[in-house]
Parts: C-alpha cells; sequence; structure tokens
C-alpha cells in the first residue's frame, strides 16, 4: 500500500527508455517527484477508505433495510456531535427522553436508529437516557419529569420513549406537537397494546402542555398504569389527544424488542399499591420529584450521540412503602 515499497517499473517516467541507476529508480526521478507521489497515493487511500466504510451510511440514507452480505466495514469512530447538526436548524427542539435501567442490549439498538430515523426526518433532537441507578423499585414516570427538567431550555418538546420500541414507517409524525399531545404508539398500532385510553409507548407533548399536566405521578413504583394515570391528567388539563392518521402498515408500524422469557417486567403489587393505582394523583407530579443526578456524560453509541443521566430518585416511604420489596 505504501508507495516507497512499490519497484520502479511501476512508476514510469516520460520516455521510459532512462536507464536505472544501481538504486533501482530512473535517472531523470528526483526526490521531490517521489514525495508527489506519495502523497497523491496517500491521498487516493484515504479516499478509498472513507468511501467504502461510509457505504451503510449511504445505504441507510436511500432507505435500504437490508444491508449487504459480509463483515461490517471497521471506520474511525467519530467524535460525538453536537445535539443536532446545523442544517437542520428550525423554530422547534425535541427531546427524546428514555426511561433506563439494565436494558443495555436494548439501548445499543435504540440510539442509533432513533438518531437515523429522526435525522432522515430532519428533525432537531437529542436523546437522554435517564438510567436509574438507585435502590428503589423502577420508576418510569418519576424518570420522565427528571428528562423533563434536566433537558433545559434548549428544547420545547419531548418525546416519552420506551427503549425498547423501534419505529419502523418514515411516515410516522415526530413533529412539534402544537395542538396537543401526539400519541405516536396509538393502540391501532402498538404491537401489544390496544386499549382505547392507551397512551404509553411513544408520546410527544410541548413542554408548556406537559407543566399544564403537572408532568406524570410520582407515585408509581414497578411495572405499569403511570400511563393510565397520565391519560386522566391529559383529559383533566382539558388537552386533546391527537393520533397519527394514514398509516397503514399496522402491527408492524413498531418493532418490539423486548423478550419477556428473558427480561421479566416487576409486576408485583406490595401493601396498599393495588388499590392505590388505580387512583388520580391530584398533588404529586412535576412540582415535587425528589432526584439527586449522579452524573451526567456524554456519549456516541454506534455513531449516534445520546447524554447518560445517572439518577438517583428519593421516595417517601410514608406515603409510597411500595418503593421498595422490604
Amino acid at each position: 500500500m505504501f508507495p516507497s515499497r512499490r519497484k520502479a517499473a511501476q512508476l514510469p517516467w516520460e520516455d521510459g527508455r532512462s536507464r536505472l541507476i544501481p538504486s533501482g529508480l530512473p535517472r531523470k526521478c528526483s526526490v521531490f517527484h517521489l514525495f508527489v507521489a506519495c502523497l497523491l497515493l496517500g491521498f487516493l487511500s484515504l479516499l478509498w477508505l472513507q468511501l467504502s466504510c461510509s457505504g451503510d451510511v449511504a445505504r441507510a440514507a436511500r432507505g435500504q433495510a437490508q444491508e449487504a452480505p459480509g463483515p461490517s466495514r471497521a471506520c474511525p469512530p467519530e467524535p460525538p456531535r453536537e445535539h443536532w447538526e446545523a442544517e437542520w436548524r428550525g423554530p422547534h427542539r425535541l427531546a427524546v427522553l428514555v426511561p433506563f435501567r439494565e436494558r443495555f442490549e436494548e439501548l445499543l439498538v435504540f440510539v442509533p436508529h432513533m438518531h437515523r430515523f429522526l435525522s432522515r426526518k430532519k428533525i432537531p433532537h437529542h436523546i437522554y437516557v435517564l438510567n436509574q441507578v438507585d435502590h428503589f423499585r423502577f420508576n418510569r414516570a418519576a424518570l420522565i419529569n427528571v428528562g423533563f427538567l434536566e433537558s433545559g431550555n434548549s428544547t420545547d418538546y419531548i418525546a416519552m420513549h420506551d427503549v425498547d420500541l423501534l419505529p419502523l414507517n418514515e411516515e410516522l409524525d415526530y413533529g412539534f406537537p402544537e395542538a396537543g399531545p401526539f400519541h405516536v404508539a396509538s393502540p391501532e398500532l402498538h404491537p401489544l397494546y390496544h386499549y382505547k385510553t392507551y397512551v404509553g409507548g411513544i408520546l410527544l407533548l410541548s413542554k408548556q402542555h406537559y407543566q399544564l399536566c403537572n408532568g406524570m405521578s410520582n407515585r408509581f413504583w414497578g411495572w405499569g398504569r403511570e400511563d393510565d394515570e397520565f391519560y386522566r391528567r391529559i383529559k383533566g388539563a382539558g388537552l386533546q389527544l391527537f393520533r397519527p392518521s394514514g398509516i397503514t402498515t399496522g402491527y408492524k408500524t413498531f418493532r418490539h424488542l423486548h423478550d419477556p422469557a428473558w427480561r421479566k417486567r416487576d409486576q408485583k403489587r406490595i401493601a396498599a399499591q393495588k388499590q392505590e393505582q388505580f387512583k388520580v394523583d391530584r398533588e404529586g407530579g412535576l412540582s415535587t420529584v425528589k432526584y439527586r443526578v449522579d452524573s451526567r456524560t456524554a456519549l456516541s453509541v454506534g455513531g449516534a450521540p445520546c447524554t447518560v443521566l445517572n439518577i438517583l430518585l428519593d421516595c417517601d416511604q410514608a406515603a409510597t412503602p411500595w418503593c421498595t420489596f422490604s
């Protein structure tokens, strides 16, 4: 590959009749000529490497779902990018809030997929992985409240997004939900949940509307029911819920990564939790969430930028003794 190792016969000069000196170089060849040849071959090598390792990106940009067979090409790692590309500048910024705990194999798929999906739609965005690192039971709603607060003023709407749900249909709308909350993973499209009041999976809200609802209740420790309570908050705030129309892919609109046989959900109901889970929390929410951010780390996952927040939630065990198993 290195030009200095190539034989002189591979670099013809001028009339091709010049006699070789003992060093193996044409008489009319100079150090300057060799230097120029090295630069030219080095540039061509770098160009070939760039084109070959960017082939997957080019295929994704053309919307091809299948990759060419064979091992993937190793490209030099890209430095993490800013929250959004310069050419995507627009009036709105999306914060993708991903409640998370120990589901790394799903995260490795989710972050690159979502970044590419939103990039193709030219939606300015940033992905926030809300990693719960305390010893309490998982609290999806409280993590979303924390993500809302920690995403700051650089974003003006949020996507409450499950890490195991990937959009596949390019016609799905992730734009600013000006008229009201927009439920992307509607019951007609979600592969598992089909009841009319379901608002989980993927829900877009402007930050103004989320504040109007006082966020989500912090009382839901363990899996489930926080979305049903939030539906009642949306209605109580006088907001109209919108859902996709004209999507013809049905239950194949999303890819669901979760394997229940491999990862069990925490569905236990402890103490009075069974009765309390059906009540509307009229006092708690965004204004009462208690937490501490242990660390904030910018990462690049498969070339896609994200921010991981390690979050320590606080639990009032007198009010919600079911935040622990003891």
